[in-house]
């Protein structure tokens, strides 16, 4: 009996695990679209990381010109650093010293890209967001919080915002951040939200946190220096970083929401019936 007990174990350990069914809320290859070049910056800092970014240039063009613009002027390659880590907030860069002049052209005061008009979500969460009448996704894979008149891409984690001073600041999009906490959603419709974190998040959501006021970190030596930031679209076609989001439109990506808002499996028996639109990030992967 013993053996055969023995050799049934060694037979299951052999055996190849069965592949998991397919479920409607699961991609065709079809499903997954580029991001477009000149929608993704890469940040690289001194200990050799790298952090991605992708500009959300529909929601907030004139930051996302002004960022742009300074990736091309390489304006964040020296005396620039990752120098303010609030815990359970975010991760802030750009000139901690705020003296460093910005290249020609950068518009000192943008507009307050905080919301935009209109309604560009093709598809919906099934119920009301707590901080917005509703919350879905845009076409071209972002998430979207609005109401009857506007919409905005709410501050959820790895969400990229353009730092500023008081009103009527509203930022240049020298000074950046992202959350590496919980969502604060109580930032949406205050700041201006540029971009998202799509590949690197760890080098910044692990950094030591700054013990001075608002995370900022007390020594110089305690900041990470940049190295550079560039446009995929600045750099040779094999060294460009490719990415691409899940489309938006289709049954399956239905499913995925419906499955996301009702989560069960041997872990999840209960279903929540809902979701919060930060825990239902539209998937975006490095092509593979």
């Amino acid at each position: 009996m013993t053996i055969a007990l023995l050799l049934a174990a060694l037979l299951t350990q052999a055996s190849p695990a069965p592949a998991p069914a397919a479920q409607a809320s699961d991609p065709l290859p079809g499903d997954w679209i580029a991001v477009p070049d000149d929608e993704v910056l890469v940040f690289t800092l001194s200990n050799g990381r790298t952090v991605t970014v992708r500009l959300a240039a529909a929601q907030a063009p004139v930051h996302v010109a002004n960022i742009r613009a300074l990736a091309r002027a390489h304006w964040w390659d020296a005396g620039t650093s990752v120098y303010r880590v609030q815990e359970n907030y975010v991760a802030q860069w750009g000139d901690a010293t705020e003296k460093k002049p910005l290249p020609t052209g950068i518009v000192a005061n943008p507009p307050a890209e905080y919301v935009r008009s209109g309604n560009s979500a093709v598809a919906r969460l099934s119920r009301p967001d707590p901080y917005a009448a509703w919350a879905g996704y845009s076409r071209d894979g972002w998430p979207l919080a609005g109401n009857a008149t506007g919409e905005w891409i709410p501050h959820c984690y790895g969400m990229v915002g353009v730092a500023r001073d008081l009103a009527p600041s509203t930022g240049t999009g020298a000074e950046l951040y992202t959350i590496i906490g919980h969502s604060p959603r109580g930032l949406d419709r205050n700041i201006a939200v540029a971009g998202r974190v799509i590949d690197g998040m760890e080098a910044l959501s692990t950094l030591p946190r700054g013990t001075g006021d608002l995370g900022f970190y007390k020594d110089e030596a305690q900041r990470l220096p940049i190295v550079s930031a560039r446009l995929a679209s600045e750099l040779p076609a094999g060294e460009r970083p490719r990415f691409q989001y899940r489309e938006t439109v289709s049954p399956r990506f239905a499913a995925w929401i419906t499955s996301r808002e009702n989560r069960k499996n041997d872990f999840f028996t209960v279903p929540a019936g809902g979701v919060d639109i930060c825990a239902a990030l539209p998937p975006v992967r490095k092509v593979p």
